[in-house]
């Protein structure tokens, strides 16, 4: 007899079948002496559609909300099928005779294999493998040490809990709140409380009232000097101050009165997380968070370069440090490989700073493979993001970066100057950042003084007058004399905060406690144990389903709210739109998931709480209205059209959520300006089309094509194609991608 072991991916059940010696190859599975390895594609399986219970909830109508089935259902994803039914054959078989779950380790990983067996309808004897890294010490052990199954019911049922919860909470809302309008609304425990982020943002913006500081400063013997105030501070409100101490210093005559110098020590940044990656790469490269996501899945799954992606841990496990080796030598091409030759020269080894198995929950950090990968064979966001990887890897073991680190303090007509200064004793890490990079500004490591730059704080608007460092100071001496010229009073004035980007509205998202109306240091805590709204897995899919949505849109790099997502956020349920409502489930989910608390129990609370946000919305006397409306008649059915700013162009819809009709105006590419190089945009149809640049650059398509192929500037053939198949692709699409993955009961 055999047993049947179901991964989550195809990449681990491969990983698995190898260790297994399951070499003989299936249709969607491996087989060998004792076991038989098959795999999911992720969900195989998903909580069945409003429409399957009766004709009642076919079509979108308030009267008939809300939606709440006795028992609610599962049914098998259509795009997967085939998989399933390999999977269930394969469990069906006469010679199995047990099942080894081995998805993730985690709720939603068990939620993955429960369902697919249950809908399989197969009932016998479960094991778990229960592993948080795939490496082949790591899958012996595991299978070594086998669990019963029946000791992650609990977790099993938290997993459905947190599913259905989703289902009957946001399909409902967005049902109301479209029937309601009659318009394409949709809101849910994620996506609407990401949208409250940005409004308080906006809010915050709106009320800020900009005060003016000065400061002042003087050159000397090559150096830049910075007035420090009695306070120790380096500028002030009142510029009658700072006017003082221009006539108090006008001779020039300066002592130094003190020289420090400290050896200090700077650590490599931690290993990357797929948010924390996500958000340097939309900062270092201007990709987005799904791009960010898609380039490390063709990493992940064609190239086999780095590990699995969807992961919260910026750590390693301890059985992975005999790995590191053979990863490094993987690491070689390219620039790289001076610093992998330094790192092979010695053994390698793990500390504390990267390798803790107790900071690792389902999956460890992102980290290179041992496969290597020929950095020709990639595209360009592809080895941007491995690029980044490696360096980050090769960081954290080479040793810290070690440098000293010297203030000058000279005094001049009664007033104090300072001035600071780095030098680098022993790169470290830093090695493999090049020496582009120096020490002071805008450094990835947590233990350099920040350079705080002139202007205001983002966060509070406090005025700052920062710091600023030299690479490196001449040698002064206590007592040594020198002259002070060149001063400057300069005027700045403090900052609101800054709209969001990806890469901060990611980090919101994953820390949003100060967004809640109430401080429960409870529901606080839970919060940040849990990851904030949202996974680390699905905030990319929820950012894209906003903009797709068009309840907000990007202005440069800036996300901004649109008329229709402030409209959502009055219209929605007041529950709906803060993060209390994700730690309040977290928290009872976590009970569930300990056997503290009964599933029923929450369920019971979901299908009350579901009565009062239907019976709200369709009591509210609030209205919706298109603010974005145009005089062009939609030539499907005659409605008026809607202007609308897609995340990468404009748009014309029809207001008609039945309608459908959508139509291109423009479309932002990668293409860049020969003139100024910015991104230009295509607009036009057809032979008519057209790239044009807000610096006034003009050219049609056919001529900056041939341009092209002659050797000049402009993009590819197949850049080009590229752009125009997506246009034809979201063509035939639904008009409100968050409205249709509602309907597919996406994470709300």
């Amino acid at each position: 007899m055999k047993s049947l072991v179901i991964a989550e991916k195809p990449s681990v059940g491969r990983d698995i079948a190898r260790v297994l010696n399951c070499k003989q190859g299936g249709n969607g599975f491996l087989e060998g002496k004792d076991y038989i390895v098959t795999w999911a594609l992720g969900h195989l399986v998903e909580l069945s559609d409003p429409e399957s219970y009766g004709d009642q909830w076919k079509e979108w109508k308030l009267e008939t909300l809300p939606m709440l089935p006795e028992k609610l259902e599962i049914q098998v994803i259509k795009k997967t099928g085939g998989q399933f039914r390999t999977v269930k054959t394969q469990m069906c078989r006469k010679d199995v005779n047990q099942l080894i779950i081995a998805t993730d380790a985690g709720r939603e990983g068990e939620l993955v294999a429960r369902w697919i067996i249950k809908k399989a309808g197969v009932k016998k004897p479960m094991k778990r493998l229960w592993i948080s890294s795939v490496t082949d010490k790591a899958i012996r052990e595991g299978f070594s040490h086998l669990k019963e199954a029946k000791e992650y019911e609990h977790l099993y049922e938290a997993a459905v809990a947190r599913a259905e919860a989703d289902w009957l909470v946001g399909l409902n809302a967005t049902r109301a709140l479209t029937a309601k309008h009659n318009a394409q609304l949709s809101c849910g425990r994620v996506q609407t409380p990401t949208l409250a982020i940005l409004s308080k943002r906006a809010e915050q913006i709106r009320a800020f009232t900009p005060r003016s500081f000065y400061g002042f400063g003087m050159e000397g013997a090559g150096v830049f000097f910075r007035w420090k105030s009695k306070n120790g501070g380096s500028s002030t409100f009142s510029r009658a101050e700072i006017q003082e101490v221009e006539q108090r210093t006008a001779s020039g005559a300066a002592v130094v009165t003190q020289v420090k110098k400290k050896a200090k020590t700077s650590y490599a940044p931690k290993l990357y997380d797929l948010t924390s990656l996500q958000q340097e790469a939309n900062q270092k490269h201007g990709f987005s968070a799904k791009q960010t996501l898609n380039y490390m899945q063709s990493l992940y799954e064609r190239h086999k370069a780095v590990t699995y992606p969807r992961t919260d841990s910026r750590y390693l496990t301890e059985d992975m440090t005999d790995t590191l080796k053979d990863r490094v030598k993987a690491c070689q091409a390219g620039s790289f490989a001076p610093v992998c030759s330094r790192i092979l020269k010695s053994p390698i080894k793990g500390n504390k700073s990267f390798v803790d198995n107790g900071k690792v929950s389902d999956h460890h950090a992102i980290i290179p493979t041992e496969q290597g990968v020929q950095l020709n064979e990639l595209e360009f966001g592809e080895r941007k993001i491995y690029e980044m990887v490696v360096s980050r890897f090769l960081a954290v073991l080479l040793p810290p970066c070690e440098y000293e680190q010297t203030e000058v303090t000279v005094e001049c007509g009664g007033e104090l100057f300072e001035a600071k200064g780095n030098r680098i004793c022993k790169p470290g890490y830093r090695e493999v950042y090049g020496s582009s990079e120096h020490l002071g500004a805008n450094d990835c490591s947590d233990d350099l003084d920040e350079d705080d730059g002139f202007g205001g704080s983002e966060e509070s608007g406090t005025s700052r007058f920062g710091k600023v460092y030299q690479k490196s100071l001449p040698a002064f001496e206590k007592g040594q004399t020198l002259t002070l010229s060149g001063g400057k009073i300069t005027e700045g004035k403090t900052r609101p905060p800054q709209p969001f980007t990806e890469a901060t509205l990611l980090a919101a998202m994953e820390n949003p406690v100060k967004y809640m109306e109430n401080r429960d240091q409870a529901l606080a805590k839970t919060l940040g144990e849990t990851g904030g709204l949202g996974t680390v897995a699905t905030r990319a899919d929820i950012i894209e389903k906003l903009f797709n949505s068009f309840l907000m849109e990007k202005k440069e790099q800036y996300i901004h709210l649109t008329s229709k997502g402030r409209q959502v956020l009055e219209l929605a349920p007041g529950g709906l739109t803060t993060p209390e409502l994700t730690a309040r489930w977290e928290q009872k989910l976590t009970d569930i998931a300990k056997g503290r608390a009964k599933k029923k129990d929450f369920e019971a609370e979901i299908r009350n709480y579901t009565v009062e946000i239907v019976n709200e919305i369709a009591a509210s006397s609030k209205t919706y209205k298109h603010e974005n409306i145009t005089g062009k008649k939609c030539p499907e059915c005659g409605k008026l059209l809607l202007s609308v700013n897609h995340k990468n162009g404009k748009m014309l819809v029809c207001q008609d959520r039945e309608c459908g009709y959508r139509k291109h105006l423009s479309r932002l590419t990668n293409a860049r300006c020969p003139q100024c190089h910015k991104k230009l945009e295509l607009v036009g149809e057809g032979e008519h089309q057209r790239f044009t640049c807000v610096c006034g650059y003009r050219e049609k398509l056919s001529a900056f094509q041939k341009r092209k192929q002659e050797g000049g500037g402009g993009v590819s053939k197949k850049d080009v194609a590229r752009y125009l198949n997506q246009q034809k692709k979201e063509a035939k699409e639904p008009l409100n991608r968050g409205f249709a993955d509602a309907l597919a009961k996406l994470k709300l």
